[in-house]
């Protein structure tokens, strides 16, 4: 069952979120496992959440999220109280239906934004690495990545190419005369670095700039085509737009040289850019917590066909959770008649090219015969049902699925599928 802890723009402000992200490690998912309670953990940190997707026994208690929120606030140094207050606990259906809605963009800052389905990606990774996935957790968001795409090529999201760049350059755009005139600077090579260039050359921007701390800024600019800055405070004092994509450094006060008229655009969680820099003089700072009270506004809604689309899914994808192991059991009656039989042929003097033959058409019949069922306990479980499929198998095969409970794995995608092939394109 999945459970998901989640503290995001909507419960926390941004001080507390920076906090929270700084803390999340690639180990952090391995401590949520320690205790044995939760069989896997994936830890999601963007730039406006941090969340904990874990997979629990059924019927687990409380407690599990109440130790999970307890190891998050220890770690960023925060007390358990405060913490808890903020956060949002979602158990099975409500937990597989959010991470389809945020891995879909719909609950980003900028509705759609399409980096977001990239970094839960990279969160899932960083869990496999550390081996903290389940076959539950793996299938959860596999399935997670297909719906972001079927949102993006089905909805006016994806035609609309959205991203949390875009958005907060199209709030600064009010305070710029003309962007072909511009000159930009990048603050920082992470992952919306690029983002940011392709989005400055979609208004114009030429005169292009970028700076990076780490010695990333030579090969960043000659793979992008912009000029590389080897000094912060030169590069600032040459720029009227900054944008900051970095999660290692800040820019503080002494880094801007005069009061000349600037936009500093501040993307970063925690935040890349002191707040005192934004009541220096000409200086107009956009940060994530500005960028989120505009993204409320009434015109940026997402489409209500991806909010269909995404409950539509977690409904589908918890059917076939539900009806998995009356599935199971009735795939494994028919496979061990179907092997006694294969056993049964072998066993007669009987070519081998033929007994190959009718291997392959019997396990073609009964890939065929089970088809139909295997929906029918989808289409039950999704009305509620699931109940008057087991009682027939029960009546008509002498199969108890109840039999099978805990040692039923969600249910596979076809074979040659590898496990990661259907996350690896978001």
């Amino acid at each position: 069952m999945l459970l998901c802890v989640s503290v995001s723009h909507r419960t926390a402000d941004f001080d507390l979120l920076g906090r929270l992200s700084e803390a999340v490690t690639a180990s952090s998912a391995t401590t949520l496992t320690e205790d044995g309670r939760a069989r896997g953990a994936v830890l999601v940190s963007t730039c406006n959440r941090v969340e904990a997707y874990l997979d629990v026994a059924s019927g687990a208690d409380t407690s599990i999220a109440e130790s999970t929120l307890r190891g998050l606030a220890g770690a960023a140094g925060l007390a358990h109280d405060t913490l808890r207050e903020r956060a949002e606990v979602m158990v099975g259906a409500p937990a597989l239906h959010h991470l389809f809605a945020v891995t879909s963009g719909l609950e980003s800052l900028a509705v759609g934004e399409e980096e977001i389905a990239g970094q839960v990606r990279r969160a899932y990774e960083t869990a496999r690495s550390a081996h903290t996935t389940t076959p539950e957790l793996d299938t959860a968001f596999q399935r997670a990545a297909k719906v972001s795409r079927d949102v993006r090529a089905a909805t006016s999201l994806g035609k609309a190419g959205r991203s949390l760049v875009q958005f907060a350059l199209q709030l600064a755009g009010t305070r710029v005369t003309d962007w072909r005139q511009t000159r930009a600077l990048i603050v920082g090579t992470g992952n919306y670095a690029a983002t940011t260039v392709a989005a400055l050359r979609t208004l114009g921007v030429s005169q292009l700039a970028v700076y990076s701390l780490t010695g990333r800024a030579e090969r960043f600019a000659e793979k992008y085509g912009v000029r590389a800055e080897h000094d912060l405070r030169d590069a600032v004092a040459s720029a009227e737009v900054v944008i900051t994509c970095t999660n290692t450094y800040s820019v503080t006060v002494e880094d801007v040289p005069d009061d000349a008229r600037r936009t500093i655009i501040d993307l970063g969680l925690p935040r890349n850019v002191d707040p005192a820099v934004g009541r220096l003089p000409g200086v107009e700072l956009m940060d994530l917590e500005l960028i989120a009270t505009h993204a409320r506004l009434p015109m940026l809604a997402p489409d209500a066909t991806a909010r269909v689309l995404v409950s539509s899914a977690a409904g589908a994808f918890a059917a076939e959770q539900i009806a998995a192991p009356a599935i199971v059991a009735l795939r494994r009656h028919v496979f061990d008649a179907l092997d006694s039989e294969l056993t049964r042929l072998a066993s007669k003097s009987v070519p081998a090219e033929q007994s190959a033959a009718v291997a392959e058409a019997l396990r073609h019949f009964a890939g065929a015969l089970l088809h139909d069922p295997t929906q029918r306990a989808r289409e039950l479980a999704a009305g509620g049902r699931v109940a008057n499929f087991e009682a027939g198998l029960a009546a008509v095969f002498g199969i108890d699925p109840a039999a099978l409970e805990g040692s039923v794995t969600p249910l596979r995608r076809p074979a040659g599928q590898t496990p990661d092939a259907g996350i690896a394109e978001a």
